[in-house]
This record gives structure tokens, C-alpha cells and sequence, in this order.
């Protein structure tokens, strides 16, 4: 039951407040999780929102020594300078890319390194470099319960929307095989439930990538050389057309990873795209 304002125990280790930010890009709010009891570590604080600030200094108080962020997305990370001026936190993440719609204000006092470590006595959190949905996107393995905390690399419900040039669909199809290198055992997305048997999940948004992926050579092999409003008419025909307008920028994160691996070549005069 995702209530806003209300913590609820997913296991003994980890409590999530959803945050009070319902959307289309969004689902039902930012999930934070608060890790720990003794000294807490919050995940995601989330949107700048007074409401969920005191949710999670009332549900945290001064128990509160991390903050963590997967990424620097306006829903996930905002809130991190109150929740640090009222406990005086830690602050754990990567600085902002120098690309859209990130939190520029987020300023941590360690900056993350791919298979960076915290380790309490109540729980080890290690850090995943999980580049694509933006560059500087990380997800965070708690080990003793084999729950990756996916931030908005996973959904729940949803694919995640790869906007170049921040999202990078080949940086993307690769951190999710990174994920396979690990002891998953359930993901705990930045937005929706919690997802069981989490290898399936990775294996098949990989697959399911992979499969559009094949669609983008196929449309462009039967049209020829094409600009994306006609190409996204083939390649989507799956997807009601009202949806067009968004499916036309993950198209375009294909066939940027088509022409990285130089599969594709892209005519910046008309805009339009051909196989090499």
C-alpha cells in the first residue's frame, strides 16, 4: 500500500515513505527508503515537498547519519539540503550531469564511485555506476537482503524513458547486463512495488530493448533513408499514436546507439536516418 507520509516495513532493515509527487513520470510518488534503525540512511529523499521532509525527519530523527542518492533527477534528490541542515547528514552521491532537468542545488560531500561501499553494523549498501537513464544514475545493492535499490533505472509498471542526449540506450542495455553480475534478489524501484525475482526483470527489459532495437533496423530497412516522424509510425505501430511524441525520443536513443556502434548513419541536413 503506497501511502504518502505513512512508513511502511518492507523487511527489517528497510522502511519506504512515498512521497506525495503522483504523475505519469512518476507512478504513485518517489519512493524513499530509510535503511536501518540504530543510524539511518535515507535513499532518495526525493522532491523538495514540506510535507515528505517531515515525513522523514519524524519517521528518521536524529538517527538520521546518510543521505544517498541514485541520481540527481528534481523527484529524487531536492529535498537532500533540509533533511542535511536538520541532522547534519553525510551526504552520498554524484554530482549533476551537465545536462537536462537535473538538481544543480545537490552538492555531496562524497562523491560515489562505482562499487563505493557504506557499511554499518546494521546493513551494507554497495554502489552500481548504472549509467543510461542519465549519466550519473547509480543503484545501490543492500547485501544482507539482496534488494537493489533501482532508483529510476527500473520501474515498476513501466519502461524508463531514455531522453538523449542525458539518456544513453547503449549506456542503458549495458548496465542492466552489469546487473546480472550481482546477487539480486528483489528490486525496489524508485517508483511502484517492490519487484520479486529480479533476475526475470532484468532479463526481460533487456530482451524487450533488444527487441525494439531489431524493430528501429527492420523500419529502416524497409523505408530506406527516413526522418523519425516516419519512422517512429513503424517501429511503434504497437503504441497508440497519442504516445508517438514520447516513443519518437526513445527512438531517437536507438538509433543513437545504432550509429555508436556505426550500424547507422544520421543526415543532420533533412534530420533523417539510414543503415551504413
Amino acid at each position: 500500500m503506497l501511502d504518502h507520509g505513512v512508513p511502511f516495513r518492507l523487511n527489517s532493515r528497510v522502511r519506504r515513505l512515498v512521497a506525495p509527487n503522483p504523475g505519469v513520470m512518476t507512478g504513485p510518488g518517489t519512493n524513499t527508503y530509510l535503511l536501518g534503525d540504530d543510524e539511518i540512511a535515507v535513499l532518495d529523499p526525493g522532491p523538495a515537498i514540506p510535507a515528505h521532509i517531515d515525513a522523514i525527519l519524524r519517521t528518521g530523527g536524529d538517527r538520521i547519519r546518510w543521505i544517498v542518492c541514485t541520481h540527481t533527477h528534481p523527484d529524487h534528490s531536492p529535498a537532500w539540503q533540509a533533511v542535511a541542515a536538520a541532522t547534519g547528514a553525510e551526504v552520498i552521491g554524484a554530482s549533476p550531469a551537465d545536462d537536462m532537468f537535473q538538481d544543480d542545488t545537490f552538492t555531496p560531500a562524497r562523491e560515489l564511485r562505482h562499487d563505493d561501499v557504506l557499511a554499518t553494523p546494521e546493513f551494507t549498501l554497495r554502489a552500481v555506476h548504472t549509467p543510461g537513464h542519465v549519466s550519473n544514475h547509480f543503484c545501490f545493492l543492500l547485501e544482507e537482503e539482496g534488494m537493489l535499490f533501482a532508483g529510476d533505472h527500473i520501474m515498476n509498471g513501466s519502461t524508463v524513458v531514455i531522453i538523449p542526449p542525458s539518456g544513453d540506450m547503449k549506456a542503458y542495455i549495458d548496465s542492466l547486463k552489469l546487473l546480472l553480475r550481482y546477487p539480486l534478489q528483489t528490486i525496489a524501484p524508485g517508483h511502484g512495488e517492490v519487484m520479486e525475482d529480479s533476475r526475470a526483470v532484468v532479463e526481460w527489459l533487456v530482451d524487450h530493448r533488444l527487441k525494439r532495437e531489431s524493430k528501429v533496423i527492420r523500419g529502416l530497412q524497409q523505408l530506406g533513408r527516413a526522418p523519425v516522424d516516419q519512422l517512429v509510425k513503424v517501429v511503434y505501430d504497437d503504441v497508440d499514436t497519442s504516445l508517438h511524441k514520447m516513443a519518437k525520443l526513445s527512438l531517437a536513443a536507438h538509433l543513437i546507439k545504432l550509429r555508436q556502434e556505426e550500424r547507422a548513419r544520421h543526415h543532420a541536413a533533412d534530420d533523417s536516418w539510414e543503415m551504413s
